[in-house]
């Protein structure tokens, strides 16, 4: 795919519209060094885009750079001197300047042994990852000359990834790289170089060698980008896939019933698709790309009348694996988790009610409520149905609307715990807990009983029980739940697995 760039006087005339960036290279150049922008901010220069941050190499070493810039951060081997800014943007807080520098072997296939320093950027360039990333532009007052000497401009046009030199060697130096490269072409647009590829396939178990937590960073940057479903695909084909969540490359090949038209991976990698298109977060992306990794674990029988019972519930539990296992965040992992679970919510105008309604709120939560909706459509879309939103989602997204200030949750309550103490005289216990939870189920019930009058004569009542005869009735009462959620999950598998 041929991409668009800008001319190297029209890139010039940006980097020179950039005070942080000037002011360093105007200092290193003014002590006798010379100084070249270099890396991602360059081919970003180049594409028409803005630079995620601004790197630049040069011929001082760490210790000239420091004595040119004495507010520094230097926590490092490899010859990256931080310089610090007052600049607003957080792009430029921190100008990292590097040394011009060659590197030794890489034992752990992540990190150099040890850093030699180079004499020439040409040297510099040589020791990077991509062709699209080994360029350099000299920052000198009378002089920008462009240094590409392996072919990046070319390769930025042609819209091509190409590892620079032999791609073994390069994925061999860091293993990151594997996954980079693909996340990479991903966020570009890029195909990749066909020696690349089979480069990244013929050793994509060198990824095992990678902390988890640095395949985490690249595999959520992956899903933000634009093309982040042809991402997975790459990452399936190539078999990196398997070694970072195994349990998805489980759908590849997984035929379903008539609802569907795709296989499992292909049905999860679409409703993904939509999820970017959609600019939906990333916890909906990524709920969106594992809502049904479940299913390969669940299914029983073949054809059209397969079915997979209960694979919300065995994905919910491999989610919680699967991203704990790259330690994601956790409040991601428990978000999406949760979206996985309840994504097959019943939306049918006969079957549902308000009271179903605000069942579904109080257990997804109402901050929550509308990621689970925009889940559902990329699950639908995913499906090869025509609209995202059917006249059923809508009536539901309406009933939600109507009970959105409904009490869902102990603390939408007219009365609290504090209040519950006040009126029966008693101290902070089991107790407490128990009554909440009887009120707010009452009111789940009939939202007309949340007044402080109404909960504090039935907290009354409840007080008289004795503490063991009312916890009991209080798990009774949340087993009301249950029960119409086991209702719900009747109602799934009649309308959407096809009961024998």
């Amino acid at each position: 795919m041929k991409q668009s760039h800008t001319t190297i006087e029209e890139m010039w005339s940006r980097v020179s519209a950039v005070p942080e960036v000037m002011h360093v290279a105007v200092a290193l150049e003014t002590e006798g060094f010379k100084a070249y922008l270099v890396g991602g901010c360059l081919r970003d220069l180049l594409m028409g885009r803005e630079p995620d941050d601004w790197d630049i190499a040069t011929d001082a070493t760490p210790e000239e750079i420091q004595r040119v810039f004495p507010d520094n951060v230097y926590e490092n081997n490899f010859g990256t001197v931080g310089i610090k800014t007052d600049a607003e943007d957080s792009r430029l807080k921190i100008i990292e300047i590097t040394t011009f520098r060659l590197e030794g072997k890489y034992t752990d296939k992540r990190h150099p042994d040890g850093v030699i320093f180079a004499k020439t950027i040409e040297e510099d360039l040589a020791r990077r990852d991509f062709t699209i990333n080994a360029l350099a532009m000299r920052l000198g007052e009378d002089s920008h000359e462009l240094i590409d000497p392996f072919g990046g401009m070319q390769d930025i046009e042609k819209g091509v990834m190409k590892a620079v030199g032999d791609p073994e060697t390069r994925f061999n130096e860091d293993a990151l790289r594997l996954l980079r490269a693909v996340r990479l072409g991903a966020k570009l647009g890029f195909v990749i170089d066909s020696a690349t590829l089979e480069a990244v396939h013929k050793q994509a178990g060198l990824i095992e060698f990678i902390a988890k937590e640095r395949i985490r960073v690249e595999f959520l940057k992956l899903i933000m980008t634009d093309h982040a479903h042809e991402g997975i695909e790459v990452l399936q084909r190539t078999g990196l896939l398997k070694r970072i969540i195994p349990e998805l490359e489980e759908g590849v090949g997984v035929g379903q019933n008539k609802h569907h038209i795709y296989s499992v991976f292909e049905h999860n990698v679409r409703a993904l698709k939509y999820a970017v298109e959609q600019k939906f977060p990333l916890h909906v992306r990524l709920s969106s790309l594992l809502h049904d990794v479940g299913k390969p674990r669940t299914k029983h029988g073949e054809g059209v009348d397969c079915t997979f019972y209960g694979h919300q519930i065995v994905g919910e539990r491999m989610v919680l694996k699967i991203l704990d296992r790259l330690h994601a965040a956790r409040d991601l992992i428990e978000t999406v988790a949760l979206l996985v679970r309840e994504h097959m919510f019943v939306y049918d105008p006969e079957t549902v009610t308000l009271k179903g309604v605000r069942r579904l709120l109080q257990r997804v939560g109402v901050d929550n409520i509308d990621d689970l909706f925009d889940l559902r459509e990329a699950d639908r879309i995913g499906s090869g149905v025509p609209k995202a939103q059917p006249y059923r989602l809508r009536h539901l997204k309406a009933m939600v609307d109507k009970v959105k200030t409904d009490p869902v949750s102990a603390k939408m309550l007219k009365v609290n715990g504090e209040g519950v103490m006040k009126e029966l005289g008693i101290a902070p216990g089991p107790k407490i807990g128990a009554i909440l939870a009887v009120l707010l189920e009452d009111v789940i019930e009939n939202p007309e009983l949340n007044t402080e009058e109404i909960l504090l004569a039935r907290t009354k009542e409840l007080g008289m029980l004795e503490e063991k005869e009312l916890i009991a009735f209080s798990k009774k009462a949340r087993a009301s739940a249950t029960q119409a959620q086991e209702r719900i999950d009747g109602e799934i598998l009649e309308k959407h697995f096809v009961k024998k």
